[in-house]
Protein backbone atom coordinates (compact mmCIF):
# COMPACT_ATOMS: atom_id res chain seq x y z
CA UNK A 1 0.00 0.00 0.00
CA UNK A 2 1.29 3.48 -0.90
CA UNK A 3 0.05 6.49 1.06
CA UNK A 4 -0.44 9.34 -1.41
CA UNK A 5 -1.78 11.88 1.09
CA UNK A 6 -2.58 11.91 4.79
CA UNK A 7 -5.77 13.88 5.48
CA UNK A 8 -5.63 13.86 9.30
CA UNK A 9 -6.87 12.07 12.43
CA UNK A 10 -10.35 12.11 13.96
CA UNK A 11 -11.39 12.05 17.61
CA UNK A 12 -15.12 11.48 17.08
CA UNK A 13 -17.68 10.56 14.36
CA UNK A 14 -18.30 14.15 13.28
CA UNK A 15 -14.60 14.74 12.70
CA UNK A 16 -14.38 11.41 10.85
CA UNK A 17 -17.23 12.45 8.56
CA UNK A 18 -15.56 15.78 7.78
CA UNK A 19 -12.23 14.09 7.04
CA UNK A 20 -13.89 11.63 4.67
CA UNK A 21 -15.62 14.46 2.81
CA UNK A 22 -12.29 16.25 2.58
CA UNK A 23 -10.70 13.08 1.22
CA UNK A 24 -13.36 12.70 -1.46
CA UNK A 25 -12.97 16.34 -2.51
CA UNK A 26 -9.20 15.91 -2.75
CA UNK A 27 -9.55 12.75 -4.85
CA UNK A 28 -11.93 14.51 -7.27
CA UNK A 29 -9.62 17.53 -7.53
CA UNK A 30 -6.47 15.48 -8.19
CA UNK A 31 -8.00 12.87 -10.55
CA UNK A 32 -10.25 15.41 -12.34
CA UNK A 33 -13.08 12.85 -12.15
CA UNK A 34 -16.31 13.29 -10.15
CA UNK A 35 -17.25 10.47 -7.82
CA UNK A 36 -19.91 7.96 -8.87
CA UNK A 37 -21.05 7.90 -5.25
CA UNK A 38 -23.06 10.46 -3.29
CA UNK A 39 -21.78 12.02 -0.10
CA UNK A 40 -24.01 9.70 1.87
CA UNK A 41 -22.01 6.77 0.53
CA UNK A 42 -18.57 8.23 1.37
CA UNK A 43 -17.65 5.21 3.54
CA UNK A 44 -17.87 2.97 0.45
CA UNK A 45 -15.86 5.41 -1.68
CA UNK A 46 -12.81 4.86 0.45
CA UNK A 47 -13.15 1.11 -0.09
CA UNK A 48 -13.63 1.06 -3.88
CA UNK A 49 -11.57 -2.09 -4.33
CA UNK A 50 -14.13 -3.96 -2.27
CA UNK A 51 -16.92 -3.28 -4.81
CA UNK A 52 -17.43 -4.83 -8.21
CA UNK A 53 -19.55 -3.29 -10.99
CA UNK A 54 -21.77 -5.98 -12.56
CA UNK A 55 -24.02 -3.98 -14.89
CA UNK A 56 -26.89 -1.50 -14.92
CA UNK A 57 -30.67 -1.40 -14.91
CA UNK A 58 -33.43 0.90 -16.15
CA UNK A 59 -35.16 1.05 -12.79
CA UNK A 60 -36.05 4.72 -13.08
CA UNK A 61 -37.89 4.54 -16.40
CA UNK A 62 -39.75 1.43 -15.21
CA UNK A 63 -40.81 3.15 -11.98
CA UNK A 64 -41.92 6.25 -13.91
CA UNK A 65 -44.05 4.26 -16.35
CA UNK A 66 -45.48 2.14 -13.55
CA UNK A 67 -46.58 5.31 -11.76
CA UNK A 68 -48.20 6.39 -15.00
CA UNK A 69 -50.00 3.03 -15.16
CA UNK A 70 -51.34 3.79 -11.70
CA UNK A 71 -52.75 7.09 -12.98
CA UNK A 72 -54.66 4.99 -15.49
CA UNK A 73 -55.69 2.66 -12.65
CA UNK A 74 -54.18 -0.26 -14.56
CA UNK A 75 -52.86 -1.67 -11.27
CA UNK A 76 -56.48 -2.36 -10.31
CA UNK A 77 -56.63 -4.92 -13.09
CA UNK A 78 -54.59 -7.09 -10.69
CA UNK A 79 -52.42 -8.35 -13.52
CA UNK A 80 -48.80 -7.35 -12.97
CA UNK A 81 -47.66 -9.48 -15.89
CA UNK A 82 -49.83 -7.49 -18.32
CA UNK A 83 -48.53 -4.18 -16.97
CA UNK A 84 -44.92 -5.36 -17.25
CA UNK A 85 -45.44 -6.36 -20.90
CA UNK A 86 -47.01 -2.95 -21.63
CA UNK A 87 -44.05 -1.14 -20.04
CA UNK A 88 -41.56 -3.34 -21.92
CA UNK A 89 -43.43 -2.62 -25.18
CA UNK A 90 -42.88 1.12 -24.64
CA UNK A 91 -39.23 0.97 -23.54
CA UNK A 92 -37.92 -1.78 -25.81
CA UNK A 93 -40.55 -3.09 -28.28
CA UNK A 94 -40.05 -6.61 -29.57
CA UNK A 95 -41.54 -10.08 -29.44
CA UNK A 96 -43.07 -11.23 -26.16
CA UNK A 97 -40.13 -13.54 -25.49
CA UNK A 98 -37.75 -10.64 -26.10
CA UNK A 99 -39.81 -8.60 -23.64
CA UNK A 100 -39.41 -11.31 -21.00
CA UNK A 101 -35.64 -11.31 -21.50
CA UNK A 102 -35.52 -7.50 -21.40
CA UNK A 103 -37.52 -7.37 -18.16
CA UNK A 104 -35.20 -9.89 -16.55
CA UNK A 105 -31.92 -8.36 -17.69
CA UNK A 106 -32.63 -4.65 -17.33
CA UNK A 107 -35.42 -4.52 -14.73
CA UNK A 108 -34.64 -7.51 -12.54
CA UNK A 109 -38.21 -8.74 -13.13
CA UNK A 110 -38.63 -12.39 -14.04
CA UNK A 111 -41.69 -14.07 -15.53
CA UNK A 112 -41.48 -17.70 -16.51
CA UNK A 113 -42.00 -18.54 -20.18
CA UNK A 114 -44.57 -21.24 -19.35
CA UNK A 115 -46.54 -18.64 -17.36
CA UNK A 116 -46.52 -16.34 -20.38
CA UNK A 117 -48.15 -18.93 -22.68
CA UNK A 118 -50.88 -19.64 -20.10
CA UNK A 119 -51.62 -16.04 -19.19
CA UNK A 120 -51.57 -14.19 -22.51
CA UNK A 121 -55.02 -15.40 -23.71
CA UNK A 122 -56.49 -14.50 -20.30
CA UNK A 123 -55.69 -10.82 -20.85
CA UNK A 124 -58.86 -10.53 -22.95
CA UNK A 125 -60.99 -10.82 -19.80
CA UNK A 126 -59.89 -7.28 -18.83
CA UNK A 127 -60.31 -5.67 -22.28
CA UNK A 128 -63.56 -3.89 -21.39
CA UNK A 129 -62.08 -2.70 -18.12
CA UNK A 130 -58.98 -1.39 -19.91
CA UNK A 131 -61.09 0.55 -22.41
CA UNK A 132 -63.16 2.04 -19.59
CA UNK A 133 -60.04 3.14 -17.68
CA UNK A 134 -58.49 4.69 -20.78
CA UNK A 135 -61.75 6.47 -21.56
CA UNK A 136 -61.88 7.78 -17.98
CA UNK A 137 -58.44 9.36 -18.45
CA UNK A 138 -59.59 10.89 -21.75
CA UNK A 139 -62.56 12.49 -19.98
CA UNK A 140 -60.81 13.62 -16.80
CA UNK A 141 -57.45 14.69 -18.22
CA UNK A 142 -58.26 15.80 -21.78
CA UNK A 143 -61.90 16.95 -21.61
CA UNK A 144 -63.25 14.26 -23.93
CA UNK A 145 -67.07 14.52 -23.97
CA UNK A 146 -68.11 12.11 -26.79
CA UNK A 147 -69.25 15.01 -28.99
CA UNK A 148 -66.55 14.36 -31.60
CA UNK A 149 -64.80 11.07 -32.43
CA UNK A 150 -62.24 10.48 -35.21
CA UNK A 151 -61.98 7.12 -36.95
CA UNK A 152 -59.56 5.47 -39.35
CA UNK A 153 -58.15 2.04 -40.08
CA UNK A 154 -54.76 0.52 -40.81
CA UNK A 155 -53.50 -2.96 -41.68
CA UNK A 156 -51.10 -5.11 -39.64
CA UNK A 157 -49.30 -7.95 -41.38
CA UNK A 158 -47.96 -11.28 -40.10
CA UNK A 159 -44.60 -12.98 -40.64
CA UNK A 160 -46.37 -15.92 -42.23
CA UNK A 161 -47.89 -17.07 -45.49
CA UNK A 162 -50.75 -19.06 -43.92
CA UNK A 163 -54.23 -17.58 -43.72
CA UNK A 164 -57.26 -18.37 -41.58
CA UNK A 165 -60.64 -16.77 -40.85
CA UNK A 166 -59.06 -13.71 -39.21
CA UNK A 167 -55.68 -13.50 -40.93
CA UNK A 168 -56.45 -12.84 -44.58
CA UNK A 169 -54.63 -11.30 -47.52
CA UNK A 170 -56.16 -8.02 -48.61
CA UNK A 171 -55.37 -4.42 -49.51
CA UNK A 172 -52.23 -3.73 -47.48
CA UNK A 173 -51.22 -0.25 -46.34
CA UNK A 174 -47.75 -1.67 -45.71
CA UNK A 175 -47.43 -3.03 -49.27
CA UNK A 176 -47.40 -6.62 -47.95
CA UNK A 177 -50.04 -7.94 -50.36
CA UNK A 178 -48.77 -11.54 -50.27
CA UNK A 179 -48.83 -11.83 -46.49
CA UNK A 180 -51.93 -12.33 -44.32
CA UNK A 181 -53.03 -9.37 -42.26
CA UNK A 182 -55.72 -7.99 -39.97
CA UNK A 183 -57.48 -4.64 -40.16
CA UNK A 184 -57.31 -2.43 -37.06
CA UNK A 185 -59.94 0.28 -36.56
CA UNK A 186 -59.06 3.03 -34.08
CA UNK A 187 -61.17 5.76 -32.47
CA UNK A 188 -59.45 8.84 -31.05
CA UNK A 189 -60.51 12.12 -29.48
CA UNK A 190 -60.04 15.55 -31.05
CA UNK A 191 -56.63 15.67 -29.31
CA UNK A 192 -55.59 12.29 -30.70
CA UNK A 193 -56.06 10.32 -27.48
CA UNK A 194 -57.26 6.74 -28.15
CA UNK A 195 -60.74 5.92 -26.85
CA UNK A 196 -61.58 2.62 -28.54
CA UNK A 197 -60.52 0.02 -31.09
CA UNK A 198 -61.63 -3.14 -32.87
CA UNK A 199 -59.93 -5.66 -35.14
CA UNK A 200 -61.40 -7.11 -38.34
CA UNK A 201 -60.56 -9.76 -40.92
CA UNK A 202 -57.62 -8.86 -43.13
CA UNK A 203 -59.68 -8.84 -46.34
CA UNK A 204 -62.49 -6.65 -44.99
CA UNK A 205 -63.07 -3.44 -46.93
CA UNK A 206 -62.35 -0.51 -44.63
CA UNK A 207 -65.67 1.12 -45.45
CA UNK A 208 -67.44 -1.89 -43.92
CA UNK A 209 -65.67 -1.44 -40.56
CA UNK A 210 -67.16 1.94 -39.69
CA UNK A 211 -70.67 0.97 -38.65
CA UNK A 212 -69.75 -2.06 -36.44
CA UNK A 213 -67.19 -0.15 -34.36
CA UNK A 214 -69.26 3.04 -34.10
CA UNK A 215 -72.43 1.23 -33.04
CA UNK A 216 -70.47 -0.89 -30.52
CA UNK A 217 -68.93 2.29 -29.08
CA UNK A 218 -72.35 3.97 -28.90
CA UNK A 219 -74.00 1.00 -27.14
CA UNK A 220 -71.16 0.37 -24.72
CA UNK A 221 -71.00 3.94 -23.45
CA UNK A 222 -74.73 4.68 -23.80
CA UNK A 223 -74.16 7.69 -26.05
CA UNK A 224 -77.26 9.31 -27.48
CA UNK A 225 -75.63 11.60 -30.00
CA UNK A 226 -72.16 12.32 -31.32
CA UNK A 227 -70.29 13.16 -34.53
CA UNK A 228 -67.85 10.78 -36.21
CA UNK A 229 -65.15 12.10 -38.54
CA UNK A 230 -63.69 9.69 -41.12
CA UNK A 231 -61.95 9.73 -44.49
CA UNK A 232 -63.53 9.33 -47.92
CA UNK A 233 -63.20 5.53 -47.95
CA UNK A 234 -65.96 5.33 -45.31
CA UNK A 235 -68.61 7.05 -47.42
CA UNK A 236 -71.38 4.94 -48.95
CA UNK A 237 -75.15 5.16 -49.10
CA UNK A 238 -75.38 2.14 -46.76
CA UNK A 239 -73.13 3.74 -44.15
CA UNK A 240 -74.96 7.06 -44.39
CA UNK A 241 -78.30 5.30 -43.87
CA UNK A 242 -76.96 3.32 -40.90
CA UNK A 243 -75.47 6.43 -39.25
CA UNK A 244 -78.67 8.40 -39.75
CA UNK A 245 -80.79 5.54 -38.38
CA UNK A 246 -78.59 5.46 -35.26
CA UNK A 247 -79.04 9.25 -34.91
CA UNK A 248 -75.34 9.82 -35.40
CA UNK A 249 -73.79 12.75 -37.19
CA UNK A 250 -70.88 12.45 -39.56
CA UNK A 251 -68.17 14.34 -41.41
CA UNK A 252 -66.45 12.34 -44.14
CA UNK A 253 -64.23 13.15 -47.08
CA UNK A 254 -65.89 13.34 -50.50
CA UNK A 255 -64.41 11.95 -53.71
CA UNK A 256 -65.81 14.70 -55.88
CA UNK A 257 -63.86 13.49 -58.93
CA UNK A 258 -66.31 10.56 -59.05
CA UNK A 259 -69.31 12.88 -59.43
CA UNK A 260 -71.08 13.40 -62.74
CA UNK A 261 -69.78 16.07 -65.12
CA UNK A 262 -72.92 18.16 -64.51
CA UNK A 263 -72.35 18.10 -60.73
CA UNK A 264 -68.67 18.99 -61.19
CA UNK A 265 -69.63 21.92 -63.45
CA UNK A 266 -72.13 23.11 -60.83
CA UNK A 267 -69.42 23.05 -58.17
CA UNK A 268 -66.88 24.76 -60.42
CA UNK A 269 -69.22 27.61 -61.38
CA UNK A 270 -70.83 27.98 -57.96
CA UNK A 271 -67.61 28.20 -55.93
CA UNK A 272 -65.72 31.48 -55.79
CA UNK A 273 -62.06 31.08 -56.73
CA UNK A 274 -60.48 32.78 -53.73
CA UNK A 275 -58.63 31.17 -50.86
CA UNK A 276 -60.85 29.35 -48.31
CA UNK A 277 -64.04 30.08 -50.24
CA UNK A 278 -66.76 27.47 -49.56
CA UNK A 279 -70.13 26.40 -50.91
CA UNK A 280 -72.73 23.92 -49.65
CA UNK A 281 -75.14 21.84 -51.72
CA UNK A 282 -77.57 19.06 -50.84
CA UNK A 283 -76.98 15.53 -52.10
CA UNK A 284 -78.31 12.06 -51.30
CA UNK A 285 -75.21 11.49 -49.11
CA UNK A 286 -75.86 14.63 -47.06
CA UNK A 287 -74.69 18.20 -47.52
CA UNK A 288 -71.64 18.44 -49.77
CA UNK A 289 -69.31 21.22 -48.66
CA UNK A 290 -66.62 22.26 -51.14
CA UNK A 291 -63.64 24.47 -50.38
CA UNK A 292 -61.17 26.21 -52.68
CA UNK A 293 -57.52 26.54 -51.66
CA UNK A 294 -54.95 28.52 -53.64
CA UNK A 295 -52.15 26.31 -52.32
CA UNK A 296 -54.05 23.19 -53.36
CA UNK A 297 -54.76 24.77 -56.78
CA UNK A 298 -51.05 25.29 -57.46
CA UNK A 299 -50.26 21.71 -56.42
CA UNK A 300 -53.14 20.15 -58.40
CA UNK A 301 -52.32 22.18 -61.52
CA UNK A 302 -48.64 21.19 -61.38
CA UNK A 303 -49.52 17.50 -61.04
CA UNK A 304 -52.10 17.64 -63.85
CA UNK A 305 -49.62 19.27 -66.23
CA UNK A 306 -46.96 16.70 -65.32
CA UNK A 307 -49.30 13.80 -66.14
CA UNK A 308 -50.48 15.43 -69.38
CA UNK A 309 -46.88 15.90 -70.50
CA UNK A 310 -46.14 12.27 -69.65
CA UNK A 311 -49.24 11.09 -71.52
CA UNK A 312 -48.28 13.09 -74.65
CA UNK A 313 -44.78 11.57 -74.65
CA UNK A 314 -46.20 8.06 -74.30
CA UNK A 315 -48.63 8.62 -77.19
CA UNK A 316 -45.65 9.28 -79.46
CA UNK A 317 -44.50 5.73 -78.71
CA UNK A 318 -47.71 3.70 -78.13
CA UNK A 319 -45.85 0.43 -77.84
CA UNK A 320 -44.50 1.44 -74.40
CA UNK A 321 -47.93 2.33 -72.96
CA UNK A 322 -49.18 0.07 -70.18
CA UNK A 323 -51.31 2.24 -67.95
CA UNK A 324 -51.14 6.00 -67.65
CA UNK A 325 -53.36 8.80 -66.44
CA UNK A 326 -55.11 10.89 -69.12
CA UNK A 327 -54.73 8.14 -71.74
CA UNK A 328 -57.73 6.11 -72.88
CA UNK A 329 -57.79 3.00 -75.01
CA UNK A 330 -60.47 2.11 -77.53
CA UNK A 331 -60.18 -0.73 -80.03
CA UNK A 332 -56.44 -0.98 -79.24
CA UNK A 333 -56.01 2.69 -80.12
CA UNK A 334 -54.61 5.10 -77.54
CA UNK A 335 -55.73 8.74 -77.36
CA UNK A 336 -55.58 11.60 -74.92
CA UNK A 337 -58.49 11.48 -72.46
CA UNK A 338 -59.76 15.03 -72.97
CA UNK A 339 -62.95 14.40 -70.96
CA UNK A 340 -60.93 13.46 -67.87
CA UNK A 341 -58.64 16.45 -68.39
CA UNK A 342 -61.70 18.71 -68.48
CA UNK A 343 -63.11 17.26 -65.24
CA UNK A 344 -59.72 17.54 -63.56
CA UNK A 345 -59.33 21.17 -64.69
CA UNK A 346 -62.72 22.08 -63.26
CA UNK A 347 -61.78 20.68 -59.84
CA UNK A 348 -58.30 22.21 -59.49
CA UNK A 349 -57.86 23.45 -55.91
CA UNK A 350 -61.21 22.06 -54.71
CA UNK A 351 -61.80 19.50 -51.96
CA UNK A 352 -65.15 18.18 -50.75
CA UNK A 353 -66.69 16.95 -47.50
CA UNK A 354 -70.03 15.28 -46.73
CA UNK A 355 -71.91 15.94 -43.50
CA UNK A 356 -75.42 15.73 -42.05
CA UNK A 357 -74.67 18.58 -39.65
CA UNK A 358 -76.91 21.54 -40.34
CA UNK A 359 -75.29 24.88 -41.05
CA UNK A 360 -76.86 26.18 -37.84
CA UNK A 361 -75.05 23.40 -35.95
CA UNK A 362 -71.66 23.77 -37.64
CA UNK A 363 -70.41 26.31 -40.16
CA UNK A 364 -68.72 25.17 -43.35
CA UNK A 365 -65.31 26.16 -41.96
CA UNK A 366 -65.90 24.29 -38.69
CA UNK A 367 -66.78 21.11 -40.60
CA UNK A 368 -63.59 21.48 -42.65
CA UNK A 369 -61.49 22.16 -39.55
CA UNK A 370 -62.87 19.03 -37.87
CA UNK A 371 -61.99 16.94 -40.91
CA UNK A 372 -58.46 18.31 -41.02
CA UNK A 373 -57.95 17.05 -37.44
CA UNK A 374 -58.24 13.51 -38.79
CA UNK A 375 -54.42 13.52 -38.93
CA UNK A 376 -54.47 12.71 -35.20
CA UNK A 377 -55.52 9.14 -36.03
CA UNK A 378 -52.73 8.84 -38.59
CA UNK A 379 -50.27 10.07 -35.96
CA UNK A 380 -51.54 7.45 -33.50
CA UNK A 381 -50.95 4.74 -36.12
CA UNK A 382 -47.42 6.06 -36.67
CA UNK A 383 -46.74 5.72 -32.94
CA UNK A 384 -48.03 2.14 -32.88
CA UNK A 385 -46.07 1.13 -35.96
CA UNK A 386 -42.85 3.03 -35.26
CA UNK A 387 -42.42 3.54 -31.51
CA UNK A 388 -44.35 0.44 -30.41
CA UNK A 389 -43.59 -1.77 -33.43
CA UNK A 390 -47.05 -3.32 -33.40
CA UNK A 391 -46.24 -5.22 -36.60
CA UNK A 392 -45.23 -7.65 -37.91
CA UNK A 393 -47.30 -9.88 -35.64
CA UNK A 394 -45.77 -13.24 -34.71
CA UNK A 395 -48.85 -14.82 -33.11
CA UNK A 396 -51.19 -17.12 -35.02
CA UNK A 397 -54.05 -17.93 -32.64
CA UNK A 398 -56.87 -15.41 -32.50
CA UNK A 399 -56.80 -14.90 -28.72
CA UNK A 400 -53.04 -14.35 -28.76
CA UNK A 401 -53.44 -11.80 -31.56
CA UNK A 402 -56.16 -9.97 -29.64
CA UNK A 403 -53.97 -9.97 -26.50
CA UNK A 404 -51.12 -8.44 -28.52
CA UNK A 405 -53.37 -5.64 -29.79
CA UNK A 406 -54.64 -5.01 -26.25
CA UNK A 407 -51.05 -4.58 -24.98
CA UNK A 408 -50.29 -2.16 -27.82
CA UNK A 409 -53.52 -0.20 -27.21
CA UNK A 410 -52.60 0.26 -23.53
CA UNK A 411 -49.06 1.30 -24.52
CA UNK A 412 -50.45 3.76 -27.08
CA UNK A 413 -52.67 5.37 -24.44
CA UNK A 414 -49.68 5.83 -22.12
CA UNK A 415 -47.55 7.26 -24.94
CA UNK A 416 -50.22 9.75 -26.04
CA UNK A 417 -50.72 10.81 -22.42
CA UNK A 418 -47.00 11.57 -22.10
CA UNK A 419 -46.90 13.43 -25.42
CA UNK A 420 -49.97 15.55 -24.72
CA UNK A 421 -48.82 16.44 -21.20
CA UNK A 422 -45.22 17.30 -22.11
CA UNK A 423 -45.33 18.41 -25.75
CA UNK A 424 -42.47 15.99 -26.47
CA UNK A 425 -42.36 12.87 -28.63
CA UNK A 426 -42.34 9.41 -27.07
CA UNK A 427 -38.76 8.88 -28.28
CA UNK A 428 -37.44 12.04 -26.66
CA UNK A 429 -39.29 11.29 -23.40
CA UNK A 430 -37.83 7.77 -23.23
CA UNK A 431 -34.36 9.10 -24.01
CA UNK A 432 -34.55 11.39 -20.99
CA UNK A 433 -35.98 8.74 -18.67
CA UNK A 434 -33.52 6.06 -19.80
CA UNK A 435 -30.70 8.51 -19.13
CA UNK A 436 -31.23 7.89 -15.42
CA UNK A 437 -29.72 4.45 -14.77
CA UNK A 438 -29.00 2.27 -11.75
CA UNK A 439 -25.45 0.95 -11.43
CA UNK A 440 -25.36 -2.57 -10.00
CA UNK A 441 -22.53 -3.17 -7.52
CA UNK A 442 -21.54 -6.17 -5.42
CA UNK A 443 -19.73 -5.80 -2.09
CA UNK A 444 -17.09 -8.49 -2.49
CA UNK A 445 -16.71 -9.01 1.25
CA UNK A 446 -20.32 -10.04 1.88
CA UNK A 447 -21.52 -10.75 -1.67
CA UNK A 448 -24.42 -8.34 -1.15
CA UNK A 449 -25.67 -6.50 -4.24
CA UNK A 450 -26.93 -2.95 -4.21
CA UNK A 451 -27.65 -0.21 -6.77
CA UNK A 452 -26.67 3.42 -7.08
CA UNK A 453 -28.85 5.71 -9.15
CA UNK A 454 -27.34 8.40 -11.35
CA UNK A 455 -28.29 12.01 -10.82
CA UNK A 456 -31.82 13.00 -11.90
CA UNK A 457 -31.48 16.25 -13.80
CA UNK A 458 -33.83 19.22 -13.69
CA UNK A 459 -35.20 18.46 -17.19
CA UNK A 460 -36.28 14.99 -16.09
CA UNK A 461 -37.84 16.39 -12.90
CA UNK A 462 -39.82 18.91 -14.95
CA UNK A 463 -40.93 16.10 -17.23
CA UNK A 464 -42.32 14.10 -14.30
CA UNK A 465 -44.07 17.18 -12.94
CA UNK A 466 -45.82 17.78 -16.28
CA UNK A 467 -46.98 14.16 -16.35
CA UNK A 468 -48.12 14.50 -12.71
CA UNK A 469 -46.34 11.34 -11.64
CA UNK A 470 -44.16 10.79 -8.59
CA UNK A 471 -41.23 8.44 -8.47
CA UNK A 472 -38.10 8.07 -6.39
CA UNK A 473 -35.53 10.63 -7.53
Amino acid sequence: MIIVKHIGSAQDNNELKELKETAVSWIEKVTKQPSLFTKESVPQVLQLKQYQYIGFRYGFVYESLYELCKRFRFHRLRNQFLIDLVIARIIEPGSKLQSLEFLKEFMGIEHRREYFYRQLPKFLSVKNSVESKVLSVARNEFDFDFSLVFYDVTTLYFESTESDELRQCGFSKDNKFNQPQIVLGLLVSAKGFPVGYQIFEGNKFEGHTLIPIILRFKRKHKIEKFTVVADAAMISSENITALSSAKLQYIVGARIANLSLNSIKAISTGLDRHDEATMRMQTELGDLICEFSEKRYVKDKREMEKYITKAEKLLKNPGSIKRAKFIKSQHQTYTLNTALIEKTSLLLGIKGYYTNLLKSEASDQLVIDHYHNLWHVEQAFRITKSDLQIRPIYHFKEKMIEAHILICFMALALCKYMELKTGKSTKSILKLLKGVTDARLVYTVSGKEFTLRSVVGSEVKQLLEKMAIMTQI
